[in-house]
């Protein structure tokens, strides 16, 4: 499979049903094919997926009537809109709009800027394959943010972009060794995930290759299951020898906690910053791969966007939320839902999903499965891994992210906002479409 053919997954699906092209792509209409049975579900529309794959190869919002904001849900992100002021009022099209974050706010420390409100998650080794890895490695290079190893360990191939790289630290440990560590300027701990919280990782035996489970120090073939929780942290005073060991290690790293979204993420968040954490990363449902049971993704925790508001209104009750940076991740798809977010308490987002759609996954849930990724994204398997080159990969991500800047800056100006910082919060600037629609 050529690099040629995994460029047309978009041409591929709208070819078979209908033909119609203008400029390569197609004029779409719900009238003229029927994609929506045969692909994507409510929250990732067949709309969503291919106006995504499609921003991965233009580096812009597509302007041929495929809906790139929102999806069909009919909850969530889907149902919010924002408060555009009147056109008189919003800002010039030439205004400079500052989308740049910084990911440490404590004033001691390494100071870290990303220059877009966005970096990459963690999907392990074992997860994805390692040209993917080496995709998103790539590219955070390019824009100079970050991603997440995930908690498979560290392949010696992304060394050179070890400045971009955050070094997870799950439960199970795998691959976690004082040099990677030390490579980091950043660490992660997940103590949860929001797809399966309370249900630890796992990778079963089908994706425990041989150059796997090297890395991870186990046995081939073998499933793999990390506990649920950190057995050695059950109080705030624990999580603070976590960090201090981290800081120990490596004194110029910041550090990042992962957790799910347990009613009480609130206090969490606030243990956290007492622990010393510079980043509270908050993974709502809804995220995940496909690997993920679905048991556990709609029925556990709390939705990214009830959780946010509700932490950011506790941290600045107790005074420190221009201390903290709050990550937030799960279920956000869109440029759109990276403003709301934002907008309703987070300072950035961690993206994970959007990204392996820009490289052509079609949502086939079968992540879980040695050969069962047909794209060769969430695979082991070498044959399919080389469908990925992974410059061809860190292009397309690296696109994503310019359409997603592009949209955020449009967000702005309408908003009558210069910065991303001037966002954080302001729910105000959030409407319901219903009621948009019934005023």
């Amino acid at each position: 499979m050529s690099k040629e053919d995994n460029k047309t997954i978009e041409q591929y699906i709208v070819e078979k049903h209908s033909g119609h092209l203008r400029d390569g792509f197609h004029v779409w209409s719900h009238d003229m094919i029927d994609v929506p049975r045969a692909l994507g579900d409510f929250r990732w529309t067949s709309d969503l997926i291919l106006s995504t794959y499609y921003q991965a190869e233009h580096g812009m919002p597509p302007d041929h009537g495929l809906e790139y904001r929102i999806g069909a849900s009919e909850g969530g992100f889907d149902v919010l809109d924002f408060n555009w002021l009147p056109e008189s009022d919003q800002l010039p099209k030439s205004t400079e709009v500052d989308i740049a974050i910084p990911l440490n706010l404590r004033g001691e420390g390494k100071e870290i800027t990303i220059p877009l409100p966005i970096y990459g998650g963690g999907m392990s080794y074992g997860s994805i394959s390692e040209q993917v890895m080496l995709s998103r490695a790539i590219a955070a290079k390019e824009w100079d943010t970050f991603f997440s190893t995930g908690e498979g360990g560290y392949p010696q191939s992304l060394l050179p972009y070890k400045d971009h790289i955050i070094t997870q630290v799950a439960t199970g440990m795998f691959g976690v060794r004082e040099e990677t560590i030390q490579y980091a300027p950043i660490v992660e701990f997940k103590y949860a995930q929001g797809a399966k919280p309370g249900l630890g990782g796992h990778l079963l035996g089908d994706k425990a290759t041989t150059t796997v489970a090297q890395l991870r120090e186990s046995v081939p073939w073998v499933s793999l299951f990390s506990p649920f929780p950190f057995h050695s942290v059950y109080s705030v005073e624990d999580h603070r020898k976590h960090v201090d060991w981290i800081k120990t290690t490596n004194p110029e790293a910041l550090v990042s906690v992962k957790v799910s979204t347990p009613t009480d993420v609130d206090m969490v968040a606030v243990g956290s910053f007492y622990a010393g954490a510079n980043i509270i990363h908050l993974d709502g449902s809804y995220g995940g791969t496909g690997a993920a049971p679905e048991i556990a993704k709609k029925n556990i925790a709390m939705p990214i966007e009830f959780a946010v508001p509700k932490v950011h209104k506790y941290l600045v009750s107790e005074n420190i939320r221009d201390q903290f940076v709050v990550m937030a991740s799960g279920g956000i798809r869109t440029a759109d839902d990276i403003a709301k977010i934002i907008a309703l308490g987070a300072d950035g987002v961690v993206m994970g999903t959007s990204e392996l759609v820009a490289l052509g996954c079609t949502r086939c849930s079968n992540c879980e499965r040695g050969r069962g990724c047909p794209f060769g994204l969430t695979t082991t398997d070498p044959l399919l891994s080389q469908f990925v080159d992974p410059l061809w990969g860190a292009q397309r991500i690296s696109n994503l992210y310019k359409s997603y800047a592009l949209q955020l800056r449009s967000i702005l100006r309408k908003l009558g906002l210069s910065s991303i910082r001037q966002l954080v919060g302001r729910k105000d600037l959030l409407v319901y479409r219903k009621s948009r629609e019934t005023a």
